[in-house]
C-alpha cells in the first residue's frame, strides 16, 4: 500500500485514546461522587491515573505525527489555529456565564441578601493582599511566555528554555497562593450567591491555570528535546494563546469580583 497522498490534509489513524479518555473521565467523575458521599478516594485515584496515562500516550502520538512523521502540513496547522481560536472563544463564553451570574446578583441585591453587596455575613478578601500579588504573578508570566515565544522565533534555544521555565514556576506559584487563599477564606461555596459565584469563577480559573501550566510543562520538555523550530512550533503557540487567555480572565476576575465586588 502506498503511503503517499494527493492532498495536504492529515487523516488520523485509528486510535484507542478517545475511548480510554472517555472511560477515564467517567471513572474520575464517578470517583469524585464516591469521595463526596462515601469519603473513599480509590476510584477517583484510579480515574485520575487512567486520565494521566491517556493524556501522556495521546500527546506522545501527536508529537510523533507533527515532529517525526511530518504530517502537520501548513494546511493542517492552519486548521489547528482556527480550532484553537474557536476553543478559546468557547472558553470566553464559559466564563461569561459566571460573570453574568455575579453581576446579575451584585448590581441589584435582593432582600434575602440584605439588599447590600457583599451580602450580610460575608467577609470578603482584601483585594490588595494575595489577589494583587496573584495579579502581578500572572502578568509577569504573560511577559515571560511572550519572551519564550520571541526567543523561539529567533532560534534562541537557551533564552526560550529559561523564560518557559520561569513561566511554569510562576504558574505553580499562583496555584499555591490560590490554594492558601481558599484555606484562609471566611466563607464557603455554600454561603449564598456570593460564595457560589466567587468559588465557581475563581475555582474554574484556577483549574484553567493548572491545565495551562501542564500545557507549558509539556512544551518545555518538547523544547528540551528539540521538537520546535523557528517556523514549526504551533504546539507551543497554542499553549501561549491559552495562557494569555487565562491572564485576561484573571484581570476581569480581579477587577470585578475582588476589587469592585468587595
Amino acid at each position: 500500500m502506498s503511503t503517499h497522498s494527493n492532498h495536504p490534509f492529515h487523516l488520523v489513524d485509528y486510535s484507542p485514546w478517545p475511548l480510554t479518555g472517555a472511560i477515564s473521565a467517567m471513572t474520575m467523575m464517578s470517583g469524585l461522587i464516591q469521595w463526596f458521599h462515601q469519603y473513599n478516594m480509590s476510584m477517583l485515584l484510579l480515574g485520575t491515573f487512567m486520565t494521566m496515562l491517556t493524556m501522556y500516550q495521546w500527546w506522545r502520538d501527536i508529537s510523533r505525527e507533527s515532529t517525526f512523521q511530518g504530517l502537520h502540513t501548513f494546511i493542517v496547522t492552519l486548521g489547528m489555529r482556527w480550532g484553537m481560536i474557536l476553543f478559546i472563544v468557547s472558553e470566553v463564553f464559559f466564563f461569561v456565564s459566571f460573570f453574568w451570574a455575579f453581576f446579575h446578583s451584585s448590581l441589584s441585591p435582593t432582600i434575602e441578601l440584605g439588599m447590600i453587596w457583599p451580602p450580610l455575613g460575608i467577609i470578603a478578601f482584601n483585594p490588595f493582599n494575595i489577589p494583587l500579588l496573584n495579579t502581578t504573578i500572572l502578568l509577569s508570566s504573560g511577559i515571560t511566555v511572550t519572551w519564550a515565544h520571541h526567543s523561539l522565533m529567533e532560534n534562541n534555544h537557551t533564552q526560550a528554555t529559561q523564560s518557559l521555565f520561569f513561566t511554569i514556576l510562576l504558574g505553580i506559584y499562583f496555584s499555591i497562593l490560590q490554594a492558601y487563599e481558599y484555606m484562609e477564606s471566611y466563607f464557603t461555596i455554600a454561603d449564598n450567591i456570593y460564595g457560589s459565584t466567587f468559588f465557581m469563577a475563581t475555582g474554574f480559573h484556577g483549574l484553567h491555570v493548572l491545565i495551562g501550566t501542564s500545557f507549558l510543562l509539556i512544551c518545555f520538555f518538547r523544547h528540551i528535546f528539540n521538537h520546535f523550530s523557528k517556523t514549526h512550533h504551533f504546539g507551543f503557540e497554542a499553549a501561549a494563546w491559552y495562557w494569555h487567555f487565562v491572564d485576561v480572565v484573571w484581570l476581569f476576575l480581579y477587577i470585578s469580583i475582588y476589587w469592585w465586588g468587595s
